[in-house]
């Protein structure tokens, strides 16, 4: 079911990626905690360059903290793109199945972030004759629940057997202007819910270390013209578990 949702995901995030919005989402922490004591890292990067970090960790058999930050800083002939955020968080874990290799998960956090963009003009001698510089900052609140697995199935490249799992998340979260100024001119703030169901890929390349590629959709649940839905989630990263369960082998 997680498989038959990738095509239309991504043929959806190409498109709202096309349109132009001052927050542009970060990876989801899905960290896949099982047990007390257990750390899960990851960096992750779009083809937009923008780079995610996620940490969680175990403080129980069933409660885990989290911590995440993105980061970009895009500069193009007619655009500039800068933004920093940085989310905390924590909530509840805890696995099922025949092996205990299925991870339900539910957290809910808080973020602080901000965003700078220059638009350029140019006439036809490529003289600048316009510039517009947005600032601004924000607050989020979130919360999210994921779902997945650590059953293994094999993916063969080149003679050697990779084991692949999947999971989902669905996150909602709560974007809220603090400042924003265009020019150093005061501007009326917005605010937005966006719903992002998150679908994510990991490869298994050692028992601590995996491949992951996430895509999402993102949806605004009001209409706004700088805080909409025109940005979604298409990375390929790099994640890392100590301390968990091992999951039985299945075939």
């Amino acid at each position: 079911m997680i498989k038959n949702f990738k095509l239309p995901l991504f043929i959806a995030t190409i498109f709202v990626s096309s349109c132009s919005s001052v927050y542009m989402p970060n990876v989801p922490n899905t960290p896949m905690l099982s047990q007390k004591g257990e750390f899960s890292g990851g960096v992750h990067i779009s083809p937009k360059f923008n780079t995610s970090i996620n940490g969680a960790y175990a403080v129980s058999d069933h409660i885990g903290v989290l911590f995440s930050g993105s980061y970009i800083d895009k500069e193009k002939e007619s655009k500039d793109y800068r933004q920093k955020l940085v989310e905390v968080g924590g909530g509840w874990f805890d696995t099922f199945g025949p092996d205990n290799n299925r991870i339900i998960e539910i957290y809910a956090g808080v973020g602080t972030g901000s965003t700078n963009r220059v638009f350029r003009e140019f006439d036809d001698n490529d003289n600048l004759i316009k510039s517009d510089l947005e600032e601004i900052t924000y607050n989020k609140t979130f919360l999210q629940v994921n779902y997945s697995s650590k059953k293994k199935r094999n993916f063969r490249l080149f003679g050697n057997n990779y084991p692949l799992n999947y999971g989902t998340a669905l996150r909602i979260s709560n974007v809220e202007m603090k400042t924003f100024t265009r020019n150093s001119i005061g501007q009326v703030r917005e605010g937005n819910v966006f719903l992002e169901p998150i679908f994510f890929t990991r490869m298994r390349l050692s028992e601590a270390v995996q491949l992951q590629y996430t895509t999402s959709g993102t949806f605004g649940l009001n209409s706004r013209k700088f805080i909409s839905a025109g940005n979604s989630i298409f990375t390929i990263g790099v994640v890392v578990n100590l301390g968990g369960k091992k999951p039985s082998e299945t075939k």
